[in-house]
């Protein structure tokens, strides 16, 4: 592609409260629709996108998470970010200008909206103070709470995470507990407790007398 040809593009970092990841944010929309997918190994970015499957080549990579015009990249402990942020930046810049397309598509099994999703836990090491997980023991079913409790999630919740470079997926209400998924930078950081407990679980309480608490699903 020449220089007349290639896409403008801006890319910069931000920090978020989980150490282990960094926020590419761009000028441009990198997934259409309102999606977002995570990726946990380059196997998975086979096929759905091919700016993921690249970043994975840096050794240090451990987990992608791409929504709307940002790249939440988890590492693990072998560099800190001052050593290779410039060069993760520099090099995401370089490849959108030479790349339209981010995200190819998103497979059911990696969309949390499908019923197919399934996966193993995320990448993010849980720590004595991140969010505990719960499993969900038993059937699912839906409820008549569901839908109130996902609105209250997409309209106050899922913006604030969203700027941390994260996101949180209702999975479900049973027994006065509503379980979430916490992806992104929010997976493994050493916030997320006080966020689902002190946040989360607090404006859901203050809305709904049925709920008592809020707790991360174990997958």
């Amino acid at each position: 592609m020449s220089e007349a040809t290639k896409i403008p593009t801006e890319v910069y970092a931000e920090m978020t409260p989980n150490p282990s990841t960094m926020k590419f944010v761009t000028n441009r929309t990198l997934i259409e629709g309102g999606q977002q997918v995570e990726y946990t190994s380059q196997k998975e970015t086979m096929g759905s996108s091919t700016l993921a499957q690249e970043l994975f080549n840096f050794p240090f990579v451990k987990g992608i998470f791409i929504s709307g015009n940002f790249v939440t990249v988890m590492k693990d402990e072998s560099l800190d970010w001052d050593l290779i942020i410039m060069q993760m930046r520099e090099y995401m810049r370089d490849w959108l200008m030479e790349n339209e397309i981010a995200v190819q598509n998103v497979p059911e099994e990696l969309d949390p909206s499908s019923d197919k999703y399934s996966r193993e836990s995320s990448s993010g090491d849980q720590s004595a103070q991140s969010a505990p997980t719960e499993k969900i023991e038993g059937p699912i079913e839906a409820t008549e709470y569901d839908e109130e409790i996902r609105t209250m999630l997409n309209d106050y919740v899922r913006p604030a995470v969203e700027q941390d470079g994260g996101a949180i997926d209702f999975k479900a209400f049973k027994d006065g507990k509503v379980y979430v998924q916490l992806r992104g930078a929010c997976s493994g950081c050493p916030s997320s407790l006080s966020t689902l407990k002190g946040g989360i679980e607090q404006l859901l309480k203050s809305k709904l007398d049925v709920v008592e608490s809020v707790v991360a699903e174990e997958v």
